[in-house]
């Protein structure tokens, strides 16, 4: 499909996607006060001088380059932001968590008339994209207006590269509308480049420099509190098809850990009601935190099905279970529990994060769990021996701090190419 057919396609169905896009409006998906941004209906005025624009899918993009965000303010006084994202939660956390200087706008949809609505509005005079999120008409639109553009932190896995490979009329003509490509890691470095991806150099991850996730103090204070010393693990980001095996596994434990308490993050907060309802049914008693519902010594699943309070669990859970990897998803981020001092447990899917596996595995600093009755009997091993579950948080805090230089590195290949023109 070239581009000129995708253009075509993506208006002559925009009835189409209007209407899906209203659908996911009406079950929470979409902001409902912004939801004219997703039509490239700005939702506030440009702001004067150069403006850099990053594109980021979703919360663990957009948070991976907040520290480069703050480099580029940094080093140019007269500088903008411009943040997209196209989810619900990365914008309210965004909104908490961007520096001055920086705004957030909801992507516009890859219609043909949103995108022009959105590029007329902002003009932006970089555009660097993270990851792999690649949209055809925001690109290609970008690119025919002479806007440099590079990807960061860019990720081609082994499953994407094979699929692209059989669409080297699509990807191409994406790949070399950037100016440079910067990988996390050389395999994704060798695919970019096989796929046509001009300027490929390799830098590492951002996510792996990250800074620690922040927290309410208050807040903290009073879980701990609430707590009270009780034997406590955490499974964060969790996934459908998780929550009920944490239950079991609460369950298998319960009678030999008094007290036990089990927190439940869910990776999408909206679903905390039917995950309180699921293990309600399996005779298990539930506190959500989105209802205030109080910690007791009653309570056994504690689900804080909230936004934007991960690093209050990490620092008051010892041992962690990272979500989405017990199911065929890839896993998500464990450099962010390892960063504070959490005992780091993952399930075998955890593809989107070899390089992050593959340093904590070396350092010795995190186990991985094949299954639901390995999580228990890992569980209930840390639970009984203080001195291993210290000694795994020690050594995941270090390999953590490992990759701290990949920020600057990064920028130094950005600097080049940011804007210092006044508009």
């Amino acid at each position: 499909m070239t581009a000129t057919v995708y253009r075509s396609l993506t208006t002559a169905f925009a009835p189409l996607i209007e209407a899906y896009l209203r659908r996911r409006l009406r079950k929470g998906k979409e902001d409902h006060l912004r939801f004219p941004e997703r039509f490239g209906q700005a939702g506030r005025s440009r702001p004067a001088g150069p403006l850099v624009w990053v594109h980021a899918a979703s919360v663990g993009e957009a948070v991976s380059v907040l520290l480069l965000i703050d480099r580029m303010l940094e080093a140019q006084d007269d500088l903008h932001v411009l943040m997209t994202t196209g989810t619900v939660t990365s914008a309210r956390l965004m909104a908490e968590r961007l520096p001055a200087r920086a705004i957030h706008q909801y992507v516009p949809v890859d219609r043909p008339d949103a995108v022009q609505r959105f590029l007329d509005h902002w003009h932006p005079d970089l555009g660097i994209w993270v990851e792999s999120e690649f949209w055809p008409n925001l690109i290609g639109e970008a690119n025919d207006r002479g806007m440099p553009m590079v990807l960061v932190n860019a990720r081609m896995s082994e499953k994407s590269f094979r699929q692209w490979r059989l669409l080297p009329f699509v990807i191409r003509p994406m790949l070399q509308a950037f100016r440079l490509c910067i990988a996390q890691s050389a395999p994704d470095a060798g695919r970019l480049g096989t796929l046509g991806a001009g300027d490929v150099v390799f830098m590492g991850n951002l996510k792996d420099a990250a800074p620690p996730l922040p927290v309410d103090t208050k807040k903290l204070e009073k879980m701990v509190a609430a707590v009270d010393g009780r034997p406590l693990w955490l499974a964060a980001s969790t996934h459908a098809g998780e929550e009920a095996a944490v239950g079991r596994v609460h369950r298998s434990l319960s009678d030999r850990f008094d007290g036990l308490l089990t927190v439940i993050v869910p990776r999408h907060p909206e679903r905390g009601r039917d995950i309180g309802a699921e293990l309600r049914a399996a005779g298990l008693k539930v506190a959500l935190r989105s209802r205030s519902e109080p910690v007791t010594a009653g309570t056994d699943i504690y689900i804080a099905d909230t936004l934007g309070e991960l690093g209050l669990f990490y620092r008051l859970a010892p041992i962690v279970f990272v979500g989405n990897s017990l199911i065929n998803n890839g896993g998500h981020n464990p450099m962010e529990p390892a960063r504070l001092d959490c005992a780091v447990l993952f399930g075998p899917h955890m593809f989107n994060f070899t390089d992050a596996v593959d340093a904590l595995k070396a350092a010795d600093a995190a186990e991985t769990i094949d299954d639901e009755a390995a999580l228990t009997a890992m569980v209930e091993q840390l639970l009984n021996d203080p001195e291993r579950t210290t000694s795994l948080a020690h050594k995941a805090r270090q390999a953590a701090e490992a990759g701290q230089g990949v920020v600057d590195n990064v920028f130094n290949q950005l600097r080049p190419l940011l804007p210092t023109r006044e508009r």
